[in-house]
C-alpha cells in the first residue's frame, strides 16, 4: 500500500483509507463478524487510516472499532473520528449540530471510552453550527491536543472561508469532503486551492458515489428496505436511471483500462493529487480488496479526461443529500 502525507501534520497514512460507517448503519443490515474480517484484511493490505464518527450508529461504530483494536498494536492504525452530530432522543435520527466549546471535551471523552484508546489521531468536527464561531470550536479542540487526547485536527463539510478562520486558530491537518466523479464541485475550485495553500489534505468520503459508481447497484430493487440510500435523491426512482447511464459509461471505459468501474473511479480520484486521500467504505472483504488494488492503477492523461467527459458534473441527477442533511453542509 502506498503512503500519502496527511497535510501539514506530516503524518503518513495509506493512500486509500477505510470508511467504517457502513459496517454499522446506512447500507443494509450490519454483520459484525464480516466487519471484523474486513478490518483484519485492511490491516494485511496496509490500510492504516480508519474513519468513524460518534454519530454512526449512536456510537456503535466506534465500539466496533474499539473491540477490534483491543490487544492490537495501536501505533499501526491512524484512527479518525468525528463529533458534532447529536441524535434526537425521540426519533433516534441525527438532529441538531452541536459544536459548542462546552460539548467538545464531552464528546471526545465519550469517543475515547467507546474506542478504548487514550488518544485519537485525527479528530474532526463532523458538521458546523453556523451560530457557533468556528474559532471557539477549534479553540476547544486545540485544548484536546494540548491535553494529549488528540494528535491532529480536522473539519468536515465546511466552506473555504471557515477553513481559513479555523486554521488561523490551530493547524487543520485535513478537511473531509464528499469527492467523486459524481461530486466534484464541492472540492474543485476555491476549496481545493485553499487546502493546497494551507497544506491541508482532502479526505474524500463517498468516493464511489455511495456505491453507485461500482456498478453493483442495477436498480432500486437491489437495495434492502433498511438501506438509507432509498432516501437519497440520486437513488430516487426518477434519478437512478440517468445516473446508472453515467455508471455504464464509466464501466465501458474501465473495460478498456482493464479494471472495474469502481477501480477506475478511485484511480481517477487518486490522480487528482497526492493530497487527496479517498476513504471508500465497505463491509465486504472482496470489495475492500478490489478498492485497494486501485492504488496500483496509473491512468493516462487521456483516460482521466475521458472519465471526466463520461460523467459531466451537470449530468448527475439529484442532490447529493436529502434536503434536511443539505442544510448542515457548507457553512
Amino acid at each position: 500500500m502506498k503512503q500519502r502525507r496527511l497535510g501539514n501534520s506530516g503524518l503518513a497514512v495509506s493512500a486509500l483509507g477505510l470508511g467504517c460507517m457502513g459496517m454499522s448503519i446506512a447500507y443494509g443490515p450490519a454483520d459484525e463478524t464480516e466487519a471484523r474480517r474486513v478490518l483484519d484484511r485492511a490491516g494485511e493490505l496496509g490500510v492504516t487510516l480508519l474513519d468513524t464518527a460518534d454519530a454512526y450508529g449512536r456510537g456503535a461504530n466506534e465500539e466496533l472499532l474499539g473491540g477490534w483494536l483491543r490487544g492490537r498494536d495501536r501505533d499501526r492504525v491512524v484512527l479518525a473520528t468525528k463529533f458534532g452530530l447529536r441524535h434526537d432522543a425521540a426519533s433516534g435520527r441525527v438532529g441538531d449540530v452541536d459544536t459548542s466549546p462546552q460539548y467538545v471535551p464531552v464528546a471526545c471523552d465519550a469517543s475515547l471510552r467507546r474506542l478504548g484508546v487514550d488518544h485519537i489521531d485525527l479528530y474532526y468536527a463532523h458538521r458546523r453550527d453556523p451560530e457557533v464561531p468556528v474559532e471557539d470550536t477549534v479553540g476547544a479542540m486545540a485544548a484536546l491536543v494540548e491535553a494529549g487526547k488528540v494528535r491532529y485536527l480536522g473539519l468536515s463539510e465546511v466552506s473555504a472561508a471557515t477553513l481559513r478562520r479555523a486554521h488561523a486558530v490551530h493547524p487543520i491537518a485535513a478537511v473531509q469532503l464528499e469527492y467523486s466523479l459524481f461530486t466534484r464541485d464541492v472540492v474543485e475550485g476555491e476549496m481545493l486551492a485553499t487546502c493546497r495553500e494551507l497544506d491541508i489534505a482532502v479526505v474524500a468520503y463517498s468516493p464511489l458515489g455511495r456505491g453507485m459508481l461500482t456498478g453493483a447497484v442495477a436498480s432500486r430493487d437491489d437495495l434492502t428496505r433498511d438501506d438509507n440510500r432509498l432516501r437519497w435523491p440520486r437513488f430516487s426512482a426518477e434519478n437512478i436511471g440517468p445516473n446508472l447511464e453515467l455508471v455504464r459509461a464509466v464501466g465501458e471505459l474501465a473495460a478498456t483500462i482493464g479494471c472495474t468501474p469502481g477501480q477506475a473511479a478511485l484511480a481517477w480520484l487518486l490522480a487528482q493529487g497526492d493530497d487527496i486521500i479517498p476513504i471508500p467504505g465497505t463491509k465486504r472483504v472482496r470489495y475492500l480488496e478490489e478498492n485497494a488494488a486501485a492504488v496500483e492503477l496509473r491512468l493516462t492523461a487521456e483516460q482521466i479526461d475521458q472519465l471526466c467527459q463520461a460523467v459531466p458534473s451537470t449530468a448527475v441527477a439529484g442532490e447529493r443529500y436529502p434536503e434536511q442533511a443539505l442544510r448542515r453542509v457548507g457553512h
